[in-house]
């Protein structure tokens, strides 16, 4: 094997996996209306949850993003029913409100650390699209949501460097029955 050749199989790795990008909506207002204390303590509420719920469901906080924050799942129901989770614990609690993107595939692990491919780059977009208190997936995870996730189609989007329109389904919690 030449020495390039192994060079590139020891700094990258191709794997499978599933990604969630999720934003406080807002934030750059917040700070500006109510002071860098207040934003801190907002980010420590999120970071608090964000972390308690991934623990829960075996997904990895791959990194902090200012008011955001990069997950990362071995598996895509646990990753979807964390980010509905954190979504639900955020939403009606004074707390700004999150928006969220999620999509899953194959991509390059790069030097160990840093995940490259279209899922991730797909996720992220998904997350800017985004609405307060939205959570928008690509269409493919609509078969694997967990129980009580409902999946609402939406038509093909254009997303900021994706060459075609994407399929997308914005995921909510079903409502309980009284």
């Amino acid at each position: 094997m030449q020495s390039a050749e192994l060079s590139r199989l020891t700094t990258s790795t191709r794997l499978q996996r599933t990604f969630a990008f999720l934003d406080l909506c807002g934030f750059t207002d917040f700070v500006d209306q109510h002071g860098d204390d207040a934003a801190v303590e907002e980010l420590g509420a999120l970071r608090s949850t964000v972390r308690d719920v991934a623990r829960r469901f075996g997904v990895r906080v791959d990194k902090w993003l200012g008011d955001g924050v990069m997950l990362v799942g071995v598996e895509t129901t646990p990753l979807i029913d964390a980010v509905m989770t954190i979504e639900g614990r955020t939403t009606g609690h004074g707390r700004l409100p999150l928006r969220a993107g999620i999509a899953a595939g194959p991509v390059i692990m790069m030097e160990g650390d840093d995940y490259v491919g279209r899922s991730v780059n797909l996720a992220a977009r998904l997350c800017d699209l985004a609405g307060p208190c939205e959570v928008l997936a690509a269409a493919d995870l609509a078969a694997v949501v967990p129980g009580g996730v409902v999946a609402r189609p939406s038509a093909g989007l254009r997303l900021r460097g994706f060459e075609r329109p994407v399929e997308v389904v914005s995921l909510s919690r079903r409502a309980l029955l009284a």
